[in-house]
Parts: structure tokens; sequence; C-alpha cells
């Protein structure tokens, strides 16, 4: 009888372990936002970014840095203003780019700022 618990065990275990590494690859690595912005009007800005900034959320991102000081290592200048944002994934990104959510804020004339964007697949 204790030869059969044990066996059992054993099966359960390996059972368990199988399931917990097919989830485990399965899952995706992050994915970073990252943007450096060189603000030209702040009115401007303000609009754009009051109708950006809740489309993160929508798609579960969540800011990392939000334009805090910036310290500049080596030669180049530091960007004026950098914000990182984190999504669960690369396609929670692109959904997130590609989506009817953003249209308002892309739709604006004028930014009211320079800004250099790019997503960036993080490790998991």
């Amino acid at each position: 009888m204790n030869l059969k618990l044990a066996f059992a065990t054993l099966i359960g275990a390996a059972l368990g372990g199988g399931a917990i590494q097919m989830l485990h690859a399965q899952t995706k690595p992050p994915a970073y936002l990252i943007s450096d912005i060189t603000i030209t009007n702040e009115a401007n800005y303000k609009e754009w970014a009051d109708r950006i900034v809740p489309t993160f959320a929508q798609f579960g991102a969540k800011f990392l840095v939000r334009g805090g000081q910036t310290i500049a290592i080596g030669a180049d200048e530091p960007p004026k203003r950098t914000t990182l944002i984190v999504f669960d994934s690369l396609d929670k990104a692109k959904a997130w780019n590609e989506s009817e959510a953003v249209k308002p804020a892309r739709s604006l004339p004028d930014r009211g700022a320079k800004i250099r964007s790019w997503v960036v697949e993080g490790v998991q």
C-alpha cells in the first residue's frame, strides 16, 4: 500500500512540475514604451497628454518613469523629459499602438512637443 502511495505522489509531483513549466513557458516578457520628449508648447502638450495618458490603463500599462530628474552619463546631454511605460507584453503594446483609443490624441495638429518613442521587448 505504501508503494502505491509513494508512486502516486511521485507521479503527481511530476505532473504538477510539468504544468508549472508549461505555464511559465507561455508567459511573455514585458514590453517598454520609452519616450524622449522636448516640450515646445506647454498648453498643447497638456492637451495631448490629457488625451493619451488615459489610454495606457485601458491596455494594462503603467508608468515607471514620468519626467523625473535626469542625469547625463557620458558626453551626450540627456533628454529634457523621459517617460517609461511598461506593458504586459509586446502584443499588448502593439494593440495599444493600433487601437482606436489613441486616435484622438494623434489627431491633434500640434502635440506641443518633439517626441521620439519606441517600444522594446524586455527580458522574462
